[in-house]
Parts: C-alpha cells; structure tokens; sequence
C-alpha cells in the first residue's frame, strides 16, 4: 500500500523496518444514505422535506475515514457487493479517502447493505437493510496486514481467544505485534455477558459509552466503570455525551476528565467512531493522556456540527482552520480561556500541517467527489464548520 498523507502525525516515530499499516479495521460497509434539518418526522401518510442530505460509505467505513483522514494509514477488510452502491462506496474508500482495500473483496450478486438514517432534534432514527457477507471475515482477509494496531468490536457471540473462526485474523494481528483496540456496540437482549470483559485480556485499550460500561461492570456512574475497566485493560477511555469523558492510562500513571465542547450538534452519527480514532491517533503518536482526550473530544465536537457519518469525519485542515479561529477570538470569558488553555498543545501540531492538508469532502450517489484540493472552498452545504461557543 502506498499512501501519501499531506500530514503525518506518526512521521518522527517511523523507522524502517515498521509496519506499513498504522490501522487495520474489518467490519461491515453500509452505503448510509443521510437525511438532516427535519423540524419533525412524518406522520403516518404525510411527507416532510429535509433541508440536507448526503450519501456515503457508513458502518466500519466511519471508522476507517476518520483514522485515513487524522493522517494514519489505514486498511479495511470488507465485503462489497458488485451493484451500484458497492461500487460507490469501494471507490469512495479508496481513490477519494485513500483506504487501502487490498484485504477488501467484491462478491458478484451480493447486496451492499444499506442504511437510510433521519436526524431530528440532534438524534438519529435508521432503517437498514443488508445480508450476511458471503464468507467469513477470516476467509476474506487471509493473514491480516502487519499493522501497528488493529480497531474492533468486541462479541460475546464470537469471544477472543476461543479460535471462532470469525476472529482468527484477530489473533494473528495481536500474534504480529498489533495493539488492539476495542469498543463495543449496545446489547438489544440486555443480558450485558461478563464474557465481553473477559475478552479485555487480549486487549490494549477499551472505549466504551458510560451507558455500556456501566451495564458490563454493574456500577452506576462512568467513573465507577472507568475504575472496574481499569482493572482489565492498560487504557480504558469511558465517554458521556455532553458530560465529556473520563480516561485512564494504567502503563503511565496518567488519569483524565475532559468536558464536553459546547456545540450545536446536527448529526451525531460516526462520532463516537472519530473520537476512538482520535485517541487512537494521540496514543499511536505517544501524546500525554489528557492531550488525546482533548483532541479526541475536539474531532468528535468537529463530526457532530456537520451531517453525515464518514462525510463528518474531519481531517488535519479542518483542525488547523478551526484552532486557527479560535486563536484568534477573543478570550472575553472564562470559559473561551479554557478553550484556548486546553487546546494550547495544537500550536506545534498546526505549524506543521500543510496548506493543503486533507479536509471533509462532500460525496453523493449522482457525482462523484474528490477531497478538497489546495485552495478549494467548501460547497454551500459544508461551510467551515463554526468556532466552539465560548459560553458554557
């Protein structure tokens, strides 16, 4: 895989002999197709308008163009199918996000899944249809690529370590040197299986919700469930919604709470995908503990105030533009202070990104999109996105 990022945020740690793949995710691909700005949903046997829309590669894709797009090189193992939406979606990973598919595979008369997803009132609502891949994720991918770290989610269903076929590329990753690091998605049966902990033992770092670790560890606060998940994993990161997040890195020392930006959120999906991918990035770079927290939580507050999943996803322009505005405001409260102290460790990061460092791109189904090049402006539906409020 040849990948060439205008920024790297891993360029001082590499050295010859390392893995070409920073991150290697497998998971299931989704055309997401995005309706925003809805006052309302419909009623039965009405119709409403919505103000925006966009069309993108969804589901593991989110994660995949977060991680390409924050600068680390990425790989994906996925199914496509050989219909129009695979289609879109394969081209979309790989010539405009630059993913590397070579551990990816197109299935003739195969559908690509869909997922249809309606944002009101800073919620979502989806309807989704797809089937199983044609094989499992072991026999598509084969070996995975030598890789620095490995994103999954972890199963009760298909555990680690019990050599479930599904999960055997896993086990090699780990095997290469991989660190891996896991999230976990919401359990509909609502057993909440101690097995998902057990599987922690394999694992580097763990991120879930506060509402799924406090439903695996039995506690009844997200500092409580950071404490339990500490217990089992070198890094456990626990994130609240607007309450922020709490963090705590075992092999350091370090421990860390953040508090959410204040933002008008417009879409929430993939964010929580971005801001795994921001720790990801600041651990692969070796940054303090509350450095990756903050930056963390600044990419997903970035992803939230626009519409779209992967289409969110900011990259190192868009971080660059934004602490740039907020560099110059104003510090006229409190609370803008603290933005400005908390975001203080940018300013050797930013001097460092290139003009044309890669930002969002816009994509839909009809026409296909490129990410922005060097004095590109935004389209009328993806302004810069604006700066944090400074009022808490």
């Amino acid at each position: 895989m040849t990948v060439d990022h205008a920024f790297d945020p891993l360029a001082a740690l590499r050295r010859a002999d390392d893995p070409v793949v920073d991150v290697f995710v497998q998971g299931t691909v989704f055309l997401d197709i995005i309706f925003t700005g809805l006052s309302t949903m419909p009623k039965s046997g009405t119709e409403v308008w919505a103000e925006g829309m966009g069309s993108c590669p969804g589901g593991i894709a989110n994660l995949a163009v977060a991680a390409a797009r924050l600068g680390l090189r990425t790989s994906l193992g996925a199914a496509f199918g050989d219909d129009d939406y695979g289609e879109f979606c394969w081209r979309s990973l790989e010539e405009q996000e630059r993913v590397d598919l070579s551990r990816s595979r197109r299935y003739p008369h195969w559908h690509t899944p869909v997922t249809v997803s309606v944002s009101v009132g800073g919620d979502r609502r989806m309807i989704t249809h797809g089937h199983d891949a044609p094989e499992s994720a072991t026999e598509m991918i084969g070996a995975a690529p030598r890789a620095r770290s490995v994103m999954l989610d972890l199963d009760a269903d298909r555990p680690l370590g019990e050599g479930h076929v599904e999960r055997q590329w896993v086990e090699q990753a780990a095997a290469d040197g991989a660190l891996l690091f896991a999230d976990v998605g919401w359990d509909p049966t609502g057993e909440w299986s101690p097995s998902v902990l057990d599987q922690l033992t394999h694992c580097h770092a763990f991120m879930p919700n506060a509402a799924e670790a406090m439903a695996y560890t039995r506690t009844d606060s997200a500092h409580d469930a950071l404490y339990a998940l500490a217990d089992f994993v070198p890094l456990a990161v626990v994130t609240n919604g607007r309450d922020g997040a709490v963090a705590i890195d075992s092999a350091t020392g370090e421990e860390a709470s953040v508090p959410a930006l204040r933002v008008d959120a417009i879409d929430p999906t993939g964010a929580g995908d971005v801001f795994d991918a921001g720790i990801l990035v600041g651990s692969l770079a070796g940054w303090p503990l509350l450095e990756r927290m903050n930056f963390a939580t600044l990419c997903s507050s970035l992803a939230v105030q626009e519409f779209g999943g992967s289409l969110a996803a900011p990259g190192w322009g868009d971080l660059a533009d934004w602490w740039q505005r907020v560099r110059s405001q104003p510090t006229t409260n409190a609370a803008a202070r603290s933005v400005q102290r908390r975001f203080a460790f940018l300013d050797e990061l930013v001097a460092e990104v290139p003009p044309g460092a890669v930002r969002r791109a816009a994509a839909t189904i009809a026409k296909l999109s490129d990410a922005q090049a060097p004095g590109v402006q935004p389209g009328p539906n993806h302004d810069p996105a604006p700066p944090i409020e400074e009022t808490p």
